[in-house]
This record gives C-alpha cells, structure tokens and sequence, in this order.
C-alpha cells in the first residue's frame, strides 16, 4: 500500500519557511536505533522563490528538530555567496544543538563510544556536524532559472572524512531518483554494524561499501614508523569484495595538504595560534575551501584536543552571529569560516585573517613555477603567501590571498619541512603523502611542547607512602607555572623540536588559553581518580580485623559505611565520564573490599549487622 503524502508550510517569522513533508507509512514504528548511532536525520533543504530556503523532508520521518535548529540548517545549507558554486559542492558545517530539547542527550551507544574513543572524535552532545552536498544547475522550467537544493547527513560524531564520502553517493543517487532513495538509505544506515573503536566495520550503502576502523583512546601515533612514502590518508579498492568497497584509512583525518598549501610558509605561526586559542577568521569563496581549511586548523595540535570553538563556515544569518561577531570583550576564542564579503567589515577587529581567495590560482602558478625550475626549490621562490603585518583598515581593503596579522611568533618556522614539501610539488608527489608529512611534523612538535606538560603533571601526584587507608585521600600537589618554567632547560622541547625560539614564552601564552584549561582539567581529574584508587588498593591490602580490635562500635559503623560510600562514589564517578576512563578499579581489589566490608561487620553485634546490611 503506498503511503501518503502530505505537505505542510510553517513560518515562524524568521524568513525561512518550513516545508516538511510527513508520510504516514510504518516508518514510525521502526527501531532506528543503530541509525542513531551514526546519523541523527538526513534533511533536505531546497530554494522556492516564493517561499525561500525551506526545509522540505527530514528522515527518518520520526525525528524532530527544533525551529531554530531547522532555521539555521536551512541556512548553513546553501553557500552564502553562491555566484561560484554551480554544478555539485561539497562542505562540512556545526551548529549548536538548541539547548534543553531532547536533542541535548546523546544515546547510550554515543555515551560509551565517547569512553573508549580518542577525544578528537566524541560524539558531541553540543553540537550538531552536518555534511552538505548542495547542487545549483540552470534550471529553465523553474522561475528562477536555476535548481537549488542541498542533502544535508546530520551527525553528533566528527567523521569528516567518511561522512563527506558517503554524501558523494547519498546525495546524486536522491538527485537521480526520487524521495524514496532517502528512505532506502535510512533503512541501510539502519543494518549497519554498531559503533565501535578497533574493529574493521564494512558499511554498505547503495550498491557500494565502505571499510573503516575507528581507532581507540589508547591507539598510539605511530610516529616513528611512518615514511615519506607511507601516507596516513589514502583509499584503496578491496579486490574480489560482493560490492564495490573502499578502504578508509580515516573516518575524521582529511587531506590537509590542499588547505595549508597556500599558508605553507606561515604554517608554524597558524600552529602557535591555534594552540593559544587566537580568534581566526577564514575568508573565502567557497563553503569547500573554508570548511576544509578550518578542520586542518584545528587538526594542527593534534592529539591536542582544540577546546575551543570552531565554525567550518559560518552565516550571517546563524543564531550565534551576534554572539560571535559584536561582544564587547573582543572576539572569542574560535575559528571560523566565511564566503559573504559583509564579514571583511563586520569582523574588521579580529587579529588574526586568512584569505583563500585565487588559492587554487596560485597553486597552479606555483607548479607551472617548480616544472620549470630545474634546481631544489628555496623558500623564498615558492612561498604562496605573506605575513601581512598590516593595519586593521587596510588588511581588510587587501583582498590578495595570505594571512593577515600582527602576530609575532614565539618560534621559528621549520625551513626543511617548507623546503621538504615544496620539493613534493615540483617532482608531484601524491597531495596525501604531502599531507602525511606535513601532518607527521605537526604531531612531533605539539608531542615537543606536551611531554614537558605531561612530565611534570605526573609529578604532582602526592608520593606513595603519602597514602593511607586510616586518612583523607591526599590531592594533587598544585599546578605552578614557574616550577614548570624551571623544568624546561633540562627538559624542555628545544631537547627534541627541530624549531628554535621562546619557548618559556610561548608556554606562558598557552596557560591563558581554553586548550590549556581543559588539559589541565583532564588531568587532574586523572591524578583525582589515580589518588582515589590508590587509596581503595591501600584499603584492601590492610589488616581492617586488627584496626577493629581497640575500637569502638559507632568507629567500626563509620568504617564501613565510609567504604561503602568511597566505593559508590568511585563507580559512580567511572559510570558518569563523558571521556575515556584513565583509571580502573582491579576486580581483584574490588573483590578484597567487599570482603574487608564483611570482615569487619563480622565483628559487630547481631543487630547492628542487620542494620547496615
């Protein structure tokens, strides 16, 4: 039996329509559990003349969005300037999840994934990822002349790489067919396997697959082990496979060579302000470029986690645009990207720019260049862009690509890994083994500037005979910058960073930013835990019988009701992490506490035993 169709238009005022069509099949009583775990809807955002950009079907048909969250994908669906983009676009967005709604809880799959993953790729309860493959082509039939309508997957989980991958296939198939290929997609994405780390999933979608493992909290960078040759983002055909399958060998990390090409000779500045949480402002013309360019921003400090906030491209007309744009305090801390020319006026007070347009112009230029020039290219010769040290006025009247700024770095720029990569373009080296490189250089040197962090955090964890069963549980000693400066001459990064320069006060210029505060935070929480457990581990090792020989009932009551509680909270604590799980209790030593709690109950009177029970 076909269902039925009905239509319905809802304005709230803001300009845009709400167009959704609700269909009154069995969908609504389907478990789309496991599709939640991957997707949380597929919207599909279309242009009408008469009534503008509208939201005309979301699936599966039981999700509910808010009005502000439809209004602002609505928006974020279509490039703000989209003279440029006819034919396909692809581009990444986030919006903020329209707080106490349903949509602020993640599901229970989404809460354990985010306790065994790396941090980098939680599911984000704040957050909405969306992945939009819009297609603009002259349409004579329509009023307009053109046919405008965008796919949007709506996800909590930062899987760039994947996501964008699957829209490739998703999005022309709808184009090519009709509304029920969404609903076909829905019910696959449904049958897919169940989220999780280190296991090889395969992900059939249409007629093709998809073969991914995500990695694990504990997955270590392997470094070391990584050639020139030996790229950590590339794709390959599984032969003799039933459909067509592709391997992945990321479903987050992209080719962050296209990006940071045309800001190369600026690359370890734009690392130094990513790490102390600067505000950058990406301008562009295209939603690709700008979207592309600020997930590689933010890669930059990996396994760093960026606590700030980011915008892969960003409208005038998002809800946080007022948020973002007029505080009076001065920019945030947040990266964002941009197309529409009113931001160049608009964003006039931030620091720091960078502008992408004619990018792809000067590369051409810069490999036409290096075919023609036979010796090792300098620097000098193939640097893409400046630092514009300029005034606010006028980096805003300058519209040639390069970054914009008054920045003075801490560090020196790598001039091998400058020359490294430029070398890669003139012999054509593969954009992912050139991503590889520049991405394995990144990794050393936030790995140079967190392992003196690290080093010393470790040791403000009071020392182990600090630690007793019969007293409060110690804390960690207190984070001082000046000890911490202290350690550096003996152990500081310049023992392990090709990069020369003020490291001290780039350290100083960290422990302002949110990066630092939310690392900081992490860890001492981890030494909190590590503390507690300790304590427990000193509690089932001691002789609890002989404690109770000289002491009185209400002491030995307290006792036990203390391990019982230290216990409680403890599990709790475990129950309750949003993040992975650095300590664990050994069951061993759970297992030697609920006895110590028998044994010394055993000593009390009949009816306090029952009582406490």
């Amino acid at each position: 039996m076909d269902s039925e169709v009905i239509d319905t238009c809802t304005d709230d005022g803001s300009g845009i329509t709400t167009t959704t069509t609700n269909k009154t099949d069995n969908n609504d009583t389907i478990n789309w559990q496991r599709f939640h775990e991957w997707l949380h809807c597929i919207c599909v955002v279309t242009f009408d003349l008469e009534i503008g950009q509208a939201m005309e079907a979301i699936y599966p048909e039981n999700v509910r969005l808010t009005e502000k969250e439809k209004m602002n994908i609505c928006y974020l669906a279509f490039p703000d300037s989209n003279s440029g983009c006819m034919g396909d676009t692809k581009f990444h967005i986030r919006l903020r999840v329209d707080p106490n709604t349903e949509n602020t809880n993640l599901n229970e799959a989404q809460l354990n994934f985010n306790k065994i993953c790396l941090p980098a790729i939680r599911a984000d309860p704040g957050h909405f990822w969306g992945y939009v493959y819009f297609r603009q082509i002259k349409d004579k039939t329509l009023k307009r002349g053109y046919f405008q309508k965008s796919i949007v997957l709506l996800s909590r989980l930062p899987f760039i790489h994947l996501f964008n991958e699957l829209t490739s296939i998703v999005a022309p198939a709808f184009f090519d067919n009709d509304e029920t290929m969404l609903n076909h997609v829905c019910h696959e994405i449904n049958a897919w396997p169940a989220l999780q780390v280190r296991e090889t999933l395969t992900l059939n979608i249409l007629k093709q697959a998809f073969q991914i493992q995500i990695p694990a909290w504990n997955a270590k960078l392997q470094v070391q082990g990584l050639k020139d040759d030996s790229p950590t983002y590339q794709e390959v055909n599984v032969l003799n496979a039933p459909v067509p399958t592709r391997i992945l060998s990321s479903v987050h990390e992209i080719d962050i060579f296209n990006s940071l090409y045309c800001v190369l000779s600026n690359l370890h500045m734009l690392w130094e302000l990513v790490l102390i949480g600067e505000p950058i402002v990406v301008i562009g013309t295209s939603p690709t470029d700008c979207s592309h360019m600020v997930q590689s921003l933010v890669s930059m400090i990996s396994p760093l986690v960026y606590a700030s906030t980011s915008r892969p491209y960003f409208t005038i007309h998002d809800s946080e645009f007022k948020e973002f744009t007029q505080r009076q305090t001065g920019p945030p801390s947040i990266i964002l990207g941009v197309t529409n020319p009113f931001f160049a006026k608009t964003l006039q007070h931030w620091p720091h720019i960078i502008r992408l347009s004619d990018c792809l112009m000067n590369y051409n230029k810069l490999m036409a260049d290096a075919a023609g020039n036979s010796g090792t290219p300098s620097v000098s010769r193939f640097e893409l862009s400046k630092v514009k040290s300029t005034t606010i006025t006028s980096k805003f009247l300058d519209t040639s690509p390069g970054v914009y700024t008054q920045y003075k770095p801490f560090l020196q720029r790598d001039k091998n890994l400058i020359k490294k990569v430029l070398l890669g373009v003139k012999t054509k080296r593969p954009a992912s083994i050139q991503s590889t490189l520049i991405r394995r250089h990144l990794l050393e040197l936030t790995q140079s500037f967190m392992i003196p962090l690290e080093r010393y955090i470790a040791s403000l964890l009071p020392l182990q005979r600090d630690i007793s069963p019969f007293k409060s549980t110690p804390v960690p000693n207190g984070f001082k910058q000046d000890d911490f400066i202290a350690t550096l001459e003996n152990s500081g990064p310049h023992l392990t960073s090709t990069c020369k320069g003020d490291w001290e006060g780039l350290y100083r210029k960290f422990f302002l930013s949110s990066n630092f505060r939310e690392w900081y935070l992490n860890r001492h929480f981890e030494l909190t835990q590590t503390l507690e457990a300790h304590q427990l581990q000193a509690l089932a090792e001691a002789d609890l019988l002989k404690w109770t020989r000289n002491k009185q009932e209400v002491e030995i009551v307290d006792m036990i009701l203390k391990l019982k509680d230290k216990l409680q909270i403890f599990d709790d604590t475990q129950q309750n992490l949003t993040q992975p799980a650095s300590v664990v209790l050994k069951k061993e030593t759970r297992d030697n506490l609920l006895r110590q709690i028998d044994g010394i109950r055993s000593t009390l009177p009949d009816d306090l035993k029952e009582i406490i029970k």
